[in-house]
């Protein structure tokens, strides 16, 4: 109970002190909030980023593997070496699809190059158009709004036919039917077929703004040799396979195929996404890390103007610290009862703080369309406790230095 009293009149002191010196108090805190703000902001929207990211990618089996020449990260193969490497050609995709078992799914692809996609008088520039076999749609779960995707007679022939994004089709032939429509890419005409469903979400690959053609007819009049476009192998493997083991395997059989001597290093990459969600990891490890760094600077400035206005709090008030301890208030009393102001005004400035992240988020999800600014109940326990800490840091030595007052020489040097 004594505590609670304690806590209690700590709490009106910080209120009348916010009250008395509304300007002094408000430059005190400033640096609280802004610390607070801009930590939290820099998490929210990272843990946004990162759950747009992984919410797209959440379809798309981990253990996908990808066979080119590149690989998807670092490595110690020299860049001159790398560039050396043959390309991952059609036949070596029929001969991965029939001599390597396990495999569920397997396409080819070209890599996507931005596009003009022309239907009557409307064009759209930049479009991300990918050339890639129909088994695509099995190994990346696509979706469907309306039409088909193309079947594998379709894939294999070259037909001239195109799949739409979300977005796309719906920017291109905004109120009319865009099935059996006739658009012009690459120069040529195709047959619009499908329309995938709506995604959503923030993601540059998102396939709401792609479009999807089958690879054999890109390949009919593109260059995709050595110095052509380049090429890469998706491999989906069976459900509860062995990973480690099929990939030896393809290695292996790989190796084999292109004629590698035991000594020979691979002349090719087989990338896992598993390995990209690792990477996506520690890139918004270190945003994370740099949001932290950046923001402790505005905390320190905050933790030094609570500690300056607790100081002037004890200067104030030193008569009735006299006071207090000549009617038998023991040192922790006193003690706390400034901790506990110094947590109070450290708790409202990240209040604030929270409360403005919390704002922003409102203020960006509806600015940003599909993209949704979360804040998380675990990044406003951390705004909450950071601020907590800060306050009590701040104000350990301005309350310790009121503990310790000679009560005479306290009394005295108020009057």
């Amino acid at each position: 109970m004594l505590y609670l009293r304690l806590f209690k009149e700590s709490f009106f002191f910080a209120i009348n002190a916010l009250r008395n010196n509304k300007l002094r108090t408000f430059l005190s805190l400033i640096g609280v909030t802004v610390g607070i703000f801009s930590i939290i902001a820099v998490l929210a929207a990272v843990d946004s980023l990162d759950q747009s990211i992984k919410s797209q990618l959440s379809g798309i089996d981990k253990n996908t593997m990808y066979v080119t020449r590149f690989s998807f990260g670092p490595t110690e193969i020299p860049r001159w070496q790398r560039e050396n490497f043959p390309q991952t050609g059609y036949d070596d995709f029929e001969f991965i699809k029939r001599n390597v078992s396990g495999v569920e799914a397997c396409a080819f692809a070209l890599f996507g190059s931005a596009q003009s996609i022309r239907y009557q008088d409307r064009t759209l520039e930049n479009i991300n158009t990918t050339p890639v076999s129909n088994e695509i749609y099995e190994i990346d779960n696509l979706k469907l709004f309306k039409g088909r995707f193309y079947n594998e007679t379709e894939s294999n022939i070259g037909a001239s036919v195109i799949v739409l994004g979300y977005n796309l089709a719906e920017n291109l032939f905004e109120n009319e039917e865009p099935i059996g429509k006739i658009v012009r890419v690459y120069g040529r005409k195709l047959t619009v077929i499908g329309v995938l469903g709506k995604y959503g979400g923030l993601n540059m690959d998102s396939p709401d703004d792609k479009a999807f053609v089958p690879a054999n007819f890109v390949r009919q009049f593109m260059n995709t040799g050595n110095n052509g476009i380049m090429t890469m192998i998706i491999i989906k493997p069976e459900k509860g396979i062995d990973i480690g083991a099929f990939e030896e395997v393809l290695r292996q059989k790989y190796r084999r195929y292109r004629g590698l001597k035991p000594d020979e290093i691979d002349n090719f990459f087989i990338n896992k996404l598993s390995g990209f969600t690792d990477l996506i990891d520690g890139i918004i490890s270190t945003m994370n890390m740099i949001g932290w760094v950046i923001s402790g600077f505005s905390l320190l400035v905050g933790g030094f103007g609570v500690a300056n206005i607790m100081f002037v709090s004890v200067k104030e008030r030193t008569n009735l610290i006299g006071i207090q301890k000549a009617m038998g208030a023991k040192n922790r009393f006193i003690l706390f009862q400034f901790l506990f102001e110094a947590v109070i005004l450290a708790v409202i400035g990240g209040l604030i703080g929270l409360f403005l992240v919390w704002i922003g988020t409102l203020i960006g999800s509806s600015l940003a369309g599909d993209f949704e600014f979360v804040l998380s109940f675990k990044n406003m326990v951390l705004g909450f406790t950071v601020s907590s800490i800060i306050g009590l840091i701040a104000g350990i030595l301005p309350a310790n230095s009121a503990a310790k007052l000679d009560p005479v020489e306290a009394i005295r040097t108020g009057m």
